[in-house]
């Protein structure tokens, strides 16, 4: 065999082999991704309880995102970072088109997103367990009343916190219209929970709807709800310290490092007369925080990865009660609350008990200090923003007048039903 004739040979083997390898890179390519799993082989009656505990885990993820976004919003928090994309909740000046609060997943300070997966996840397994039967599911009206009750708390952060929102790709909603939407999930879960003695549920889902009621102004609504709750009630979280999205993310955005966030001036150093707060403990931790310019605060609500968050507790149940009925019950419940073991201060002081809607809201701001309450108060009550709209922002800009986020762009690109 001549060289040129050893040469043909061995391009023809090498087409050979190359036509062979695009076969085969052709067959690896359209090989369907065994870690994903269509729809339906998912959502069947023998998932049941997973469906259902994967939607709680999304809601929960969310909540932690909501805490620390909304903190920020409210008040509570304030930025500590160097990131420039977590600035406008701080700032109060989120625009539609910023991707942060539109997109970013709970663990980065996402908003919009993780609440309206969650609400999607606990709709849906709330859909599903509806059309399957007791014979299918063990223990399905027990899961429906579990799944309602957290698609009614999802409703309710969609709603406190986004001036708007669309759902499942409809029309653009109201605040009022969220609102009743949470209500209907709530009420969902009290009949469920009444038929399957689900004590835990049931009175997490008056507080839900209560807080719901509350927030729409029906407040004979909201206080025949919250009568019902004991007050050592308490739903937490679930976390797991191992796992990024299912840790507690106050601890981990305050405490765990100097580049995240730091407790707002407004929240240090509070007392009732001359005693100091217990409700609100934080401590001047020693340093600048990583941006250089926030001294470093951290909290010890939360004392670890593995702290719970609360999700609905008869402490919230009883605050409602009190603004919900005003007059000398509301402040005999204060006092009662105040006066409890573990908080031990002194009842309120005739002032306080005079002026008694600003004092609700300076109670529920102590009481449920970073449990993601206080941003829709801030916009209800029409409270005093802090620091003043109008004053220079130290990392650029000023602070703005916000009381809610927008509904992002995304949502309005997506939604054939929503106007550019």
């Amino acid at each position: 065999m001549t060289h040129s004739t050893k040469r043909g040979a061995a391009l023809v083997a090498l087409l050979a082999l190359g036509a062979a390898c695009s076969g085969t890179a052709d067959r690896l390519l359209t090989v369907t991704t065994p870690s994903r799993l269509a729809d339906d082989q998912f959502l069947v009656p023998q998932n049941a309880s997973l469906i259902v505990t994967s939607a709680i885990a999304d809601f929960e993820c969310a909540l932690g995102g909501y805490v620390v976004a909304s903190g920020l919003a409210s008040g509570e928090l304030a930025d500590g970072s160097q990131t420039a994309a977590r600035w406008s909740y701080d700032r109060r000046d989120v625009l539609p088109v910023d991707a942060t609060p539109a997109t970013a997943t709970c663990t980065g300070l996402g908003v919009y997103t993780p609440i309206s997966t969650a609400r999607f996840t606990t709709d849906q397994a709330l859909s599903k367990l509806d059309s399957w039967t007791d014979a299918q599911v063990p223990n399905r009206q027990k899961l429906i009343g579990q799944a309602a009750l957290y698609a009614g708390f999802s409703y309710v952060l969609l709603a406190e916190g986004f001036c708007t929102a669309a759902v499942n790709l409809g029309p653009e909603m109201q605040t009022a219209q969220i609102l009743d939407s949470a209500d209907a999930r709530f009420t969902r879960a009290i009949s469920a929970a009444q038929a399957t003695s689900d004590q835990p549920t049931l009175y997490a889902a008056y507080v839900g709807r209560a807080r719901a009621r509350l927030d729409k102004g029906n407040k004979s609504g909201a206080a025949a709800d919250a009568a019902l709750v004991p007050v050592s009630f308490l739903l937490n979280t679930s976390p797991d310290p191992t796992v990024g999205r299912r840790s507690n993310r106050v601890f981990a955005e305050n405490n765990s490092g100097a580049s995240g966030v730091t407790i707002a001036p407004a929240y240090r150093s509070l007392t009732v007369g001359s005693v100091a707060d217990p409700r609100v403990k934080v401590t001047d931790n020693g340093r600048l925080n990583g941006d250089q310019i926030n001294r470093w605060w951290i909290q010890s609500k939360y004392t670890s990865l593995s702290s719970p968050t609360p999700v609905a507790t008869g402490v919230e149940a009883q605050l409602i009660l009190a603004e919900a009925t005003g007059g000398t019950q509301g402040v005999a419940i204060l006092n009662t609350l105040r006066a409890r073991s573990g908080v031990g201060l002194p009842p309120l002081t005739a002032a306080e008990a005079a002026d008694f809607q600003n004092t609700i809201y300076s109670e529920r701001a102590r009481e449920l200090f970073l449990q993601g309450s206080h941003w829709f108060d801030v916009r209800r009550g029409n409270l005093t923003l802090t620091p003043t709209p109008g004053t220079l922002y130290p990392k650029g800009g000023t602070y703005g007048t916000q009381r809610c986020w927008p509904l992002p762009d995304v949502e309005r690109a997506a939604n054939p039903n929503l106007s550019s």
